[in-house]
């Protein structure tokens, strides 16, 4: 299967700096979410599944969550990510 990599990228004076890296392999790019805010990066990725069997209905979820702080000088509106 094709990994999913989270990369999330910092670009200062030309460079791309490399934040941090994170595997979410097994969810759709739509289940990630990406929030910048109060000096931090946060990530959620968040998956939801319901089947219906003749037992009844199974539920299976899933969640990442991880939270990485800007480096000093580098400002919110600099940080870009990629899936």
């Amino acid at each position: 299967s094709m990994q999913k990599r989270l990369n999330r990228m910092l670009n200062s004076s030309h460079d791309h700096k490399l934040l941090a890296l994170m595997d979410v392999e097994g969810f759709d790019p739509k289940e990630v979410t990406v929030t910048v805010k109060d000096g931090k990066v946060k990530v959620l990725a968040e998956h939801k599944e319901e089947h219906t069997t003749a037992r009844g209905k199974e539920y299976n979820y899933k969640n990442i969550t991880k939270e990485i702080s800007l480096p000093p000088g580098v400002s919110e509106d600099e940080v870009t990510y990629s899936l």
